[in-house]
C-alpha cells in the first residue's frame, strides 16, 4: 500500500471495506481512502515513518456517522483496538494521534520532527480534494451534502459556509511546503466560490 509500511491483515483490511461501504456515506468512501494511498505513493519520499502514516490514513474515516461529533475520536479508538498486537506501542500511539488531529486538522502540539512532518503530510493529503479540479471538487461538495441530506438546506448552507470561511481564513491550509506550493491557489479558490455559492443561496 505504502512503500516501507506494515500492512494490515486482510481480515482488518475486509472490514474497512465494509465500512466505508456504509450506505450513508458519499464521500467518505473507500474511494477517498484510495485517493490518500496515491498521494502517500507519489509523495513517498517525503514520509520518514511509513507505517503510522498508513494505518491513520486508513482508519481515519473508519466510522463516521453525520449525526455524531465524535467520528474521529471514535475511529482512533478502533484503530487502537484493530491494531494492538500488529504495530508497534509508538508507531500505534502516533497514528492514534494523526486520526484525532483530523478533527481540527491542525498538527498536536506534542509532536516535532519526523513525527510532526508525517503529521503536516497525512493532514494535507486528508485535504488534498480542496485543490482538485472544479468538477471534482463540486461532486465533493454534492457529495458532502448527501451526506448530511437530513439538515435543512438553509441550515446546511450556513453551517458549511461557516466551516469553509474558518479554512480559508487560514494563514495557511497545507503544512508541507511542496504541496502548499502546488495546491493553495487552487484550494483557496475553491473555497472561495463554494462560499459564495452558499451564501447566496442564503440570502
Amino acid at each position: 500500500m505504502v512503500a516501507g509500511a506494515i500492512p494490515p491483515p486482510p481480515s482488518l483490511s475486509d472490514d474497512l471495506k465494509r465500512r466505508y461501504a456504509e450506505p450513508h456515506r458519499a464521500y467518505h468512501t473507500w474511494a477517498h481512502i484510495e485517493a490518500l494511498l496515491q498521494h502517500a505513493r507519489n509523495n513517498a519520499h517525503l514520509i520518514r515513518r511509513p507505517t503510522p502514516l498508513l494505518w491513520a490514513l486508513l482508519w481515519h474515516d473508519a466510522v463516521y456517522d453525520p449525526h455524531r461529533t465524535d467520528n474521529e475520536d471514535q475511529s482512533a479508538k478502533l484503530l487502537h483496538e484493530s491494531a494492538t498486537g500488529i504495530l508497534s506501542s509508538r508507531d500505534l500511539a502516533l497514528a492514534e494521534s494523526f486520526v484525532r488531529a483530523t478533527a481540527q486538522h491542525e498538527l498536536p502540539s506534542d509532536l516535532a520532527g519526523d513525527e510532526a512532518t508525517d503529521c503536516a503530510l497525512f493532514l494535507d493529503f486528508d485535504l488534498s480534494i480542496l485543490a482538485s479540479s472544479q468538477a471534482p471538487f463540486d461532486r465533493y461538495e454534492e457529495a458532502i451534502r448527501r451526506e448530511y441530506n437530513y439538515v435543512p438546506p438553509a441550515l446546511f448552507s450556513a453551517t458549511r459556509a461557516a466551516i469553509l470561511k474558518r479554512f480559508l481564513e487560514r494563514p495557511a491550509l497545507y503544512f508541507t511546503p511542496t504541496l502548499a506550493c502546488q495546491w493553495e491557489a487552487r484550494a483557496r479558490a475553491n473555497l472561495a466560490r463554494s462560499i459564495a455559492r452558499l451564501t447566496s443561496s442564503t440570502s
